[in-house]
């Protein structure tokens, strides 16, 4: 077969569109690159936890994620975890793959939104198991304890009916709920705001405050009790109040929360508001809404 003469491929027809994979590491590159509010990104680490963690994560996971059509939602996701923490020393990444799976599950020639209910209601026994497992070998922080369910016991037959007993205090076991409405809102929030001529880390950002002002965040939540997790809400609010990044009280606001999620330990760390955003890039990447080359 002869191979194409590369000096006269048009843009178009080189670029065929991200892999997959492609767009599974390029959601978490981007999610952990941007400089959200008390989140680890490029220009602050953790203590135990780094930059580099998430850019090796983001590498470790995307080949067992695109295979979740073929291996099933919990298959993928516990081959993602396992992967992962062969690489790294601490959970970087187990609400974003529990969020991933699922949007990855959907058949390539249906839109995510069309056919997500088809894979949630897909969802059976071996999915609970492996998907419990996947949550033990991750070990998260701040997950506690459940009177129904708890993932310290054996899986139930159904996942959906694990999610939909978590789904009031976790917002990723919501999605599983409510036809990730609010991944699909992030999406939308983040692709609209660059359409308007947002550089793309401000639109990711905004869309960051807005999940954490909507749903205080749920690993606060777990970690410190829901008054700081309403505390960093409220903050969030404050900030969107201002309107835009051109503000400079917006800025100075936003300097002042990230401050504040930051001084107890990084304990008030929004990660779960940080696990939809990933999943929102995705759908974004996965449905060419949002297309290289990026700025």
């Amino acid at each position: 077969m002869a191979l194409p003469d590369l000096h006269r491929l048009t843009p178009e027809d080189s670029n065929p569109g991200l892999s997959l994979p492609q767009c599974v590491t390029l959601a978490c590159l981007l999610e952990a690159t941007t400089p959200k509010a008390g989140n680890v990104h490029r220009g602050a680490d953790f203590e135990d936890l780094t930059f580099v963690d998430f850019v090796v994560s983001a590498v470790a996971v995307s080949e067992a994620i695109a295979q979740a059509a073929e291996v099933g939602v919990g298959a993928a996701a516990l081959r993602a975890v396992a992967n992962t923490r062969h690489l790294v020393r601490t959970n970087t990444n187990l609400g974003t793959l529990l969020l991933l799976a699922p949007l990855a599950a959907v058949p390539l020639q249906d839109s995510l939104q069309s056919g997500i209910a088809s894979v949630l209601l897909r969802l059976d026994a071996d999915d609970a198991t492996n998907v419990y497992a996947a949550i033990r070998m991750a070990h998260p922080g701040g997950l506690g304890s459940a009177d129904r369910m708890d993932v310290s016991g054996a899986a139930p037959p159904s996942l959906l009916d694990a999610m939909r007993e978590a789904a009031g205090r976790d917002l990723v076991a919501r999605q599983y709920i409510n036809e990730f409405a609010q991944v699909f809102g992030v999406a939308s929030q983040i692709t609209r705001l660059k359409d308007q001529g947002w550089p793309l880390t401000d639109a990711i950002v905004h869309a960051h405050l807005q999940l954490m002002a909507d749903f205080p965040d749920s690993l606060i939540a777990r970690k410190c009790g829901v008054e700081p997790a309403m505390t960093a809400s409220r903050m969030a609010g404050a900030v969107l109040a201002c309107g835009s990044p051109a503000d400079p009280e917006y800025r100075r606001l936003l300097a002042d929360l990230d401050f504040w999620l930051r001084s107890d330990g990084h304990r008030r760390n929004p990660g779960t508001s940080a696990d939809l955003i990933a999943a929102g890039l995705f759908a974004a990447l996965r449905e060419q809404r949002l297309n290289p080359p990026l700025r």
